[in-house]
């Protein structure tokens, strides 16, 4: 059986105590708003959860993979918005720095994104390449010692507040995905402009604007790891980013089903509590039989990236399992409160909504099955 060491145990209690007190009182109202907490990112950063992935010779706290998946759950059992606020942010932003960049690009960047100073994001999906990242339209091209970008990107987790970005673009005239490069792109270089965000069902927080680029001018030391390297480099990001967001799933889940076992201890019908009914206990048993299995997923997934092996299939595996998982049991979370779950008065209604798009970005469910199915049939 997986277990925690005693020191992720103790990250364990920190953050969830952290979670508790700072996060949890803000998730209604930022859900309500549609604003991302962004006075939260201060307190994120001086517990040292924006350096997660950074190393510490540049301000990080250089955790390893599961206690990052161990953070991210117990922000989002309080709240989805800032649980997927730290996980973009750190794997989609600052992890590809760290394992692609060159040492200036470590010692320009990581120590303002570990403090909190900065935040990051990235910027791979397009108006029309979104699970086929390979038709995406996004150019650079090369002039003397510099790039010029054209194009858009949307649904930019962290894009409204956000001053560094990892942006993809075609950069060669080589088909499909092997003409792709990555840049890092400072919000502030003239030509580049982000939208409105858009408003959704779920995690109403999370900035999710779009970002568009007319002659944006970046230096050619501002590549990410090699020319034509791009692609390579989002699908390795994204192998991480996969676990996080199926911790994210699992931590929506938990919070759905400590709400539904309070309501169920506490709702009393037909003169005795809900809990007390074979439908409901078999409800419960079947929704804490479900996270236990997502939970151990990603942490094997974690652990696999821990220990340098290959963890691609594995990270698919849990993304997809925790997804639906998350979905089915703010589901029924829902069902167990009757008609005060369908209400913004109870925390169930908004984790219903949030658990949604754990199906779809960063790998839509359908994605994650091909990706598993071809594993197995090559």
């Amino acid at each position: 059986m997986f277990g925690l060491t005693d020191e992720q145990e103790l990250i364990r209690s920190s953050v969830r105590e952290f979670s508790e007190a700072e996060v949890a009182p803000l998730a209604a109202e930022i859900d309500r708003d549609h604003r991302p907490p962004l006075e939260t990112i201060p307190k994120l950063a001086e517990l040292g959860l924006l350096g997660i992935l950074i190393p510490e010779q540049y301000g990080g706290t250089e955790m390893d993979s599961v206690s990052y998946c161990v953070v991210i759950e117990e922000l989002s059992r309080c709240c989805a918005t800032t649980g997927v606020m730290v996980e973009a942010h750190s794997s989609l932003c600052t992890w590809p720095i760290v394992h692609f960049g060159t040492e200036e690009h470590k010692q320009r960047y990581l120590p303002d994104l570990a403090s909190g100073v900065k935040m990051g994001a990235f910027g791979l999906t397009e108006p029309g390449a979104g699970s086929d990242a390979g038709a995406l339209a996004t150019t650079a091209r090369r002039d003397g010692d510099e790039f010029v970008l054209n194009g858009q990107k949307v649904f930019i987790t962290g894009g409204g507040y956000s001053e560094v970005f990892i942006v993809f673009a075609r950069s060669t005239e080589a088909p499909g995905t092997k003409g792709i490069s990555a840049f890092i792109v400072d919000r502030d270089t003239p030509g580049f402009t982000i939208g409105e965000g858009e408003r959704k069902l779920g995690i109403r927080g999370s900035s999710t604007p779009p970002l568009m680029f007319s002659d944006v001018r970046i230096p050619a030391t501002n590549l990410l790891g090699r020319e034509g390297q791009g692609f390579e480099i989002a699908m390795a990001t994204l192998d991480g980013g996969r676990t996080g967001i199926a911790a994210q799933a699992v931590g929506i889940a938990q919070g759905a089903f400590e709400a539904a076992i309070d309501y169920a201890q506490q709702r009393v019908q037909f003169g005795k509590p809900l809990a007390a009914l074979q439908a409901i206990q078999w409800m419960i048993a079947d929704m804490a039989t479900s996270i236990d299995a997502g939970r151990l997923l990603v942490y094997q997934a974690a652990d696999l990236e821990d220990r340098g092996i290959p963890h691609g299939i594995a990270a698919a595996q849990a993304k997809l399992f925790c997804g639906e998982m998350a979905s089915a049991v703010a589901g029924k979370a829902i069902q167990i409160h009757g008609g005060n779950g369908y209400t913004e008065a109870y925390p169930v209604e908004r984790a219903y909504r949030d658990a949604k798009i754990t199906e779809i970005y960063e790998g839509t469910s359908e994605i994650q099955r091909l990706v598993i199915g071809r594993s197995f049939l090559r």
